[in-house]
């Protein structure tokens, strides 16, 4: 009998990596009732302050639950459906953005990647006051995930 081959730990610097190459995952908070509540997301991983940040606004029911019960948990699927990460932390959300260009804004805009900037930055920072955005601070204690390596 052949033994199939296992999936193996990644490192955290895999993890690392794996979070920064992606830009969607599905984040967990915790509804009132203690059951999970799983939204796909487009996040910003930032590796030195081991952070993950989403912009949402302040009236999704993600908000009120990691008001509620900060702790969080982000999926990211990788490269195969055999490879995955998991980012743990409490979750922090900021205040709403309410003068363009204040410091909820300035990192709204900031989570944005270089290339893909708005053209009217003034314009985009008072869509996000009208929109009433904030920011979802992920703050990663633990990482972990796995990867299966086979051929074909």
């Amino acid at each position: 009998m052949t033994q199939r081959p296992g999936p193996r730990p990644l490192s955290d610097e895999a993890l690392s990596d794996l979070l920064g190459k992606q830009q969607f995952g599905t984040l967990a908070s915790v509804k009132r009732d203690g059951r999970p509540h799983l939204t796909t997301m487009v996040y910003s991983w930032d590796r030195e302050a081991r952070i993950v940040r989403f912009s949402t606004t302040a009236d999704r029911v993600k908000v009120k639950h990691l008001r509620h019960d900060p702790r969080a948990a982000l999926h990211v699927q990788g490269g195969d459906v055999w490879s995955f990460a998991v980012a743990e932390g409490e979750a922090e959300v900021s205040e709403v953005t309410t003068v363009p260009g204040d410091a909820v804004g300035r990192e709204l805009l900031g989570m944005i990647p270089q290339g893909a900037r708005p053209e009217d930055e003034g314009a985009f920072l008072e869509e996000l006051v009208a929109e009433r955005r904030v920011v979802v601070r992920l703050r990663v204690d633990r990482l972990y995930g796995t990867a299966l390596d086979i051929d074909g």
